[in-house]
């Protein structure tokens, strides 16, 4: 007879790492979830537009997030599309959406990154 997997496998926070008591939708943990929840109000994210912002904020409570890979130079986060179609690959300094990049303002991936990485 097979086990399931989160017997196996516990839930573990995708940004720290540690296990999980209570899994929940976005794959933070409790301490993580609050401290990007910190990092939303700060003031290198709230110097971008209002809509956006939430928008960012609304991303992060699905966990739409997902961290890919780190190198030396940044960190590449997987971010998915409001509509669940489509995903972006999405650092700090540059997303392939198409308001990342064609327009002037800065989009929601990139601010819900700078988000998570403020919390680190």
């Amino acid at each position: 007879m097979s086990t399931p997997d989160s017997a196996t496998h516990p839930a573990r926070c995708i940004r720290c790492r540690r296990i999980l008591r209570r899994p929940s939708a976005d794959g933070y943990g409790s301490k993580c979830r609050a401290k990007i929840r910190r990092a939303t109000k700060a003031p290198e994210v709230n110097q971008y537009k209002p809509h956006l912002v939430e928008k960012a904020v609304e991303l992060l409570e699905q966990g739409a997030v997902i961290p890919l890979r780190a190198s030396k130079k940044n960190r590449v986060f997987l971010v998915v599309s409001s509509d669940g179609g489509s995903n972006y690959r999405t650092a700090r300094a540059a997303c392939n959406c198409l308001a990342g990049l064609k327009a002037v303002h800065m989009c929601k991936h990139r601010i819900a990154v700078i988000a998570v990485e403020l919390a680190s």
